[in-house]
């Protein structure tokens, strides 16, 4: 962990220093049978070419915002992160107010028309497809983004005192500014036992903090890497055993059935 960190986009900035080349990301998906896997450099090749489709192409800055994204799906870390960059903060909650830029699975386009700003869809086809044809009213994320610099600089630095991160919803919104969301994810990592080298499986979506935070930025403030399983109430006792002992996993929390919080952890080894 850098003490100095007091962005989001910091902790990812003394990962990329420390060891560009480590695994940060391994996403499954286990109704399709798909595993991708992101080393920190590409993780944050494709932060750089997001935030400056951002920045430059949709025009967000400091003071926008929440955008929203919907559905919070677990391997959307990379479009949580462009936000970060930037500084506009991102809602993951229940019934957020309209936004000024809403990203959206297949599944929420009609709810996410309420949006009159920019929207953007995310395809969630094997392998990072786009769509066979773009939905109405929506810019591709898959062919937005991959033509964007592989270099981002913000034209207005980060305030780690404003606001970053809206989760949950309801009474059970938790609302975070840049340092507060760095000083709680390095909370989790301590006390999920996390540690430069630690791998930690999870099931969760990035629809709370608990899961937002075991699926990025705990890991991400520690040092270590996540294995995110997408669907994972549809793989086998003897598959997840299995992908446990192959990805060398060392502790799991959030699983199906036992989503409740970190303090629910389930941790299978001492995070070494």
């Amino acid at each position: 962990m850098n003490a100095s960190d007091r962005t989001p986009a910091d902790l990812l900035r003394s990962a990329l220093t420390a060891d560009p080349g480590r695994p940060l990301i391994t996403f499954y998906d286990d109704a399709t049978g798909e595993r991708v896997e992101l080393s920190v450099a590409t993780f944050a090749n494709w932060v750089a070419k997001t935030s400056n489709l951002l920045q430059g192409d949709l025009a967000a800055e400091p003071g926008d915002g929440p955008a929203v994204l919907r559905p919070p799906m677990c391997h959307c870390g990379v479009w949580v992160k462009g936000w970060a960059s930037v500084g506009v903060p991102v809602d993951t909650g229940a019934d957020p107010p309209p936004p000024d830029l809403v990203v959206s699975g297949p599944d929420t386009l009609e709810e996410a028309r309420a949006c009159g700003g920019e929207r953007v869809a995310l395809a969630l086809r094997r392998l990072g497809g786009r769509f066979p044809q773009p939905p109405a009213g929506f810019a591709d994320n898959r062919v937005e983004v991959p033509g964007q610099g592989d270099r981002f600089a913000p034209f207005s630095p980060v305030d780690p005192a404003g606001p970053a991160l809206v989760v949950g919803g309801g009474a059970g919104e938790t609302a975070l500014t840049g340092a507060g969301l760095v000083e709680r994810a390095r909370a989790d990592a301590d006390r999920l036992g996390l540690a430069p080298g630690s791998r930690l499986l999870t099931g969760a979506s990035y629809g709370s903090w608990e899961g937002l935070s075991a699926g990025l930025y705990a890991p991400l403030a520690a040092g270590a890497s996540v294995v995110l399983c997408r669907h994972l109430d549809q793989a086998s006792d003897e598959q997840l055993a299995r992908r446990i002992e192959s990805e060398r996993v060392t502790g799991t929390t959030l699983l199906p059935g036992g989503e409740a919080g970190l303090e629910d952890s389930s941790i299978t080894g001492d995070g070494a």
